[in-house]
């Protein structure tokens, strides 16, 4: 089965999400302020719409893929928004990574215009909706987490129903704390393989199946040892995402000292200009005498 889905929302991820839906067989009309990324998917079979209750309106569900509780509040709420277009008991489903109180007054606020929300942040990154091989962890009521699924089986496969609305995103911050951390450790691992002559490149497969290995490992290590910086996502995304780990961390009086500093680096690589670059050049944190600069 197929379904009708608007699309909110056409950067890196949503235009990887996009594609997959069009691949799938789905029918997908889409809304971005930018109008060169809804031309990338209708070239590839969708429709546009000139607004998000267009968009809305034409579709059983809504997916959102936007940056910031605020601007999914504007795109949703605001004027020409998804509210003003969606049919009653539309699901939206929100794979934007947001705070998780905002996600739940959000959700209230569909339900007081009759429509239902799942918060469905992910991890994997472009390459893995692509082929649809996303993990997700949604949160919502039950009965809108399972009937959301049939638009999500066509990304995702792996999908959790972690509890109620602002319960993927709280999930989805925990992933970040993991992967931030993780990305620097194998920086900083692969720096030092390099440094004392060790041929790093071999150290994914050394490791492999060992207590050490990890997805990051094998897809990161071969990355930083090639200065491969191709984009599939931004340094300044993983800032947002832990800020909002640290956040969560101070209403539950957690102590997370590793993750503040995991942090602190991001913003500083995001000061030294790399915000827009993808999570690799994580890497240019780790120079010495006599290494290249991040050009």
């Amino acid at each position: 089965m197929t379904e009708t889905i608007a699309l909110i929302g056409a950067g890196a991820m949503g235009s990887a999400i996009g594609t997959r839906l069009l691949e799938t067989g789905n029918s997908l009309a889409v809304f971005d302020l930018d109008a060169d990324k809804v031309a990338d998917l209708v070239a590839k079979g969708a429709t546009a719409a000139a607004s998000a209750a267009e968009a809305a309106a034409r579709s059983d569900y809504v997916v959102t893929s936007l940056n910031s509780a605020e601007i999914v509040r504007r795109a949703v709420f605001g004027a020409a928004g998804v509210a003003e277009g969606a049919r009653p008991g539309t699901i939206i489903i929100d794979m934007s990574s947001i705070d998780p109180v905002a996600t739940r007054q959000l959700s209230q606020d569909a339900r007081d215009k009759g429509l239902r929300w799942v918060d469905s942040p992910l991890s994997g990154g472009a390459p893995k909706a692509r082929v649809g091989e996303l993990t997700l962890m949604a949160g919502g009521d039950a009965d809108d987490v399972q009937q959301a699924h049939k638009v999500l089986r066509h990304v995702a496969s792996n999908y959790t129903h972690m509890g109620p609305s602002g319960a993927g995103q709280t999930t989805k911050l925990i992933n970040q704390v993991l992967c931030g951390l993780g990305f620097l450790a194998v920086a900083e691992a692969t720096q030092l393989a390099l440094d004392a002559g060790v041929d790093a490149a071999k150290i994914p497969l050394a490791l492999k199946g060992g207590r050490a290995d990890s997805a990051i490992l094998q897809e990161y290590m071969p990355r930083f040892v090639s200065k491969d910086y191709r984009r599939t996502g931004r340094i300044d995304n993983m800032v947002k995402d832990l800020n909002g780990a640290l956040d969560l961390a101070r209403t539950s009086h957690t102590s997370m000292p590793m993750t503040a500093l995991c942090a602190e680096i991001h913003r500083m690589l995001t000061a030294a200009g790399l915000g827009g670059e993808d999570q690799a050049a994580v890497m240019e944190y780790f120079k010495g005498p006599n290494k290249e600069h991040f050009t």
